[in-house]
């Protein structure tokens, strides 16, 4: 505040910013103490004003959880703890968003997948993405790959029955696109339905679902995202 003449808010903004260093180290906590022995620096060109919300994409591998009720035998880790530096792929961005601690903060995981499956997840501060992927999410497609076992004994008119809705007995679900893609994967194109049916739509028709993997959350794609790794939501991208 002394240094730049500024209000407390606006120097809680540079701090946020990653605009100021103290000994040369950059400091993003407001209200850290500095001695009045310390070096102070603000670097040039950054404005004080909001960390504008970001929208994370994780590749979620198998077994990890954001923190859902489900048996612990399934869990293998705590995916928070995928969110770090080292696990930022930019990919082919032209411009890299600068990585800022705010931007891990009141992240709100969407469209949950099931601890044991793998595949895309979205992390949000944004509250048009948090509504869009909340209040839209029966109308947002979901593609997913279920890796399946005992298509010999599946019912002879079951691929039928999970595409008409009718593979869960006492429940209508809507209509949608199932095909095989190999002996052991069928493609889910889900669109009313969310990714932790799937495994009941399997069971219902005669086959065990082993492995499930989220493709794709409506226009956004799992891509070359390495399992593990993570990346932000460019402003260009929609859902």
């Amino acid at each position: 505040m002394q240094l730049l003449g500024c209000s407390r808010r606006e120097a809680e903004y540079y701090i946020e910013n990653a605009a100021v260093q103290v000994d040369g180290q950059t400091v993003e906590v407001v209200g850290q103490r500095v001695l009045p022995q310390q070096q102070v620096q603000v670097l040039p060109g950054i404005r004080p004003q909001p960390v504008a919300p970001v929208t994370l994409l994780l590749h979620k591998p198998a077994g990890w959880s954001f923190g859902q009720t489900e048996r612990p035998r399934q869990m293998q880790g705590n995916a928070w703890q995928l969110l770090t530096p080292e696990r930022w792929s930019q990919g082919n961005a032209p411009a890299p968003l600068k990585l800022l601690q705010k931007h891990f903060q009141a992240q709100q995981p969407l469209l949950m997948l099931p601890v044991a499956a793998s595949g895309l997840c979205v992390l949000s501060q944004d509250r048009g993405v948090v509504r869009k992927l909340t209040q839209d999410a029966l109308y947002i497609e979901q593609e997913v790959i279920a890796h399946v076992r005992g298509r010999e004994h599946m019912d002879p008119d079951g691929l039928q029955r999970l595409c008409d809705g009718t593979s869960i007995a006492g429940k209508r679900l809507p209509r949608i696109k199932v095909s095989w893609q190999n002996e052991e994967h069928l493609r889910f194109a889900l669109q009313g339905i969310f990714a932790h049916e799937v495994q009941a739509m399997c069971q219902g028709v005669g086959l065990e679902l082993i492995g499930l993997k989220r493709l794709r959350i409506g226009r956004i794609p799992l891509g070359g995202l390495p399992e593990g790794h993570w990346r932000y939501l460019q402003p260009w991208e929609r859902f």
